[in-house]
C-alpha cells in the first residue's frame, strides 16, 4: 500500500510538472500581433495588422473534423515537410473557420517571415498567402473547445454586438491558443470581422 502511494504522487508530481512547463512553454510562443481598439464587459475589439498565414481548405463541417486532419497537414508544413526541410517555429493562435459551406484551418507565420521567404510546401494543399489588415470582435472562454462551446460563444458575441449595433462581416471563426496534451491554463477565442471606424 506504502509503494503504491508513493507511485500516485509521483505520478501526480510528474504531471503537475508537466503541466506547469506547458503553460510556460506556451506563454513563450510567439503570438500573432494586434492591438486593442476598445474593452467592452464580455468582449473586445482589435486590430489585427496584415500577417502571413498557412492554409489548408477541408470538407470537415465540425471542429472535431478539422482540428485532426487539418492539424496534421499544416504541421507536416511547419516540421519539415517542404522544398527546403525546414523547421518552422509554431506560433499561436491557430485559426479556424467552420461552417457548412467549407471549412479552412491556418497557422499564422512567425514575424520573421514573409510570402517571400518561406519555403514552398511539399503538400499543395497548404496555401501560403498575406491577409489584410482587420478590425475583429472578440471573446474568450477556457477549458476544451468543442462544437457545443464554439457554437455557444459564438451566439453570446452576436448577441453582444447586436447591443452594442456593431456590425459583423463573414463568419465567427475560434481561435486555439493550447495544445491538446495541456490540461489547465487553456484558452479559446471566438473571433469576427467587423464594421468599424476610427473615432467609434
Amino acid at each position: 500500500m506504502k509503494k503504491m502511494t508513493i507511485a500516485i504522487i509521483s505520478v501526480l508530481v510528474i504531471l503537475v510538472v508537466f503541466q506547469s512547463f506547458m503553460a510556460i512553454s506556451t506563454n513563450r510562443t510567439e503570438k500573432q500581433a494586434y492591438k486593442v481598439i476598445k474593452k467592452e464587459d464580455d468582449f473586445e475589439i482589435r486590430y489585427y495588422p496584415p500577417a502571413t498565414f498557412a492554409t489548408i481548405q477541408s470538407s470537415a463541417k465540425n471542429y472535431r473534423e478539422l482540428s485532426g486532419n487539418g492539424f496534421r497537414k499544416i504541421a507536416g508544413y511547419i516540421f519539415g515537410n517542404n522544398e527546403s526541410s525546414s523547421k518552422i517555429a509554431m506560433t499561436t493562435p491557430v485559426h479556424m473557420d467552420i461552417s457548412d459551406e467549407g471549412s479552412s484551418m491556418s497557422f499564422v507565420m512567425p514575424s520573421k517571415y514573409d510570402i517571400n521567404n518561406l519555403p514552398r510546401p511539399n503538400d499543395a494543399n497548404v496555401q501560403l498567402h498575406q491577409t489584410a489588415g482587420e478590425y475583429v470582435a472578440a471573446i474568450a472562454f477556457g477549458g476544451f473547445a468543442n462544437d457545443g462551446s464554439i457554437k455557444k460563444y459564438a451566439a453570446e458575441l452576436e448577441t453582444a454586438l447586436g447591443k452594442k449595433g456593431i456590425k459583423s462581416i463573414g463568419h465567427f471563426r475560434y481561435l486555439g491558443y493550447n495544445p491538446p496534451y495541456q490540461l489547465v491554463g487553456r484558452k479559446n477565442e471566438i473571433i469576427v470581422t467587423v464594421e468599424w471606424k476610427s473615432g467609434n
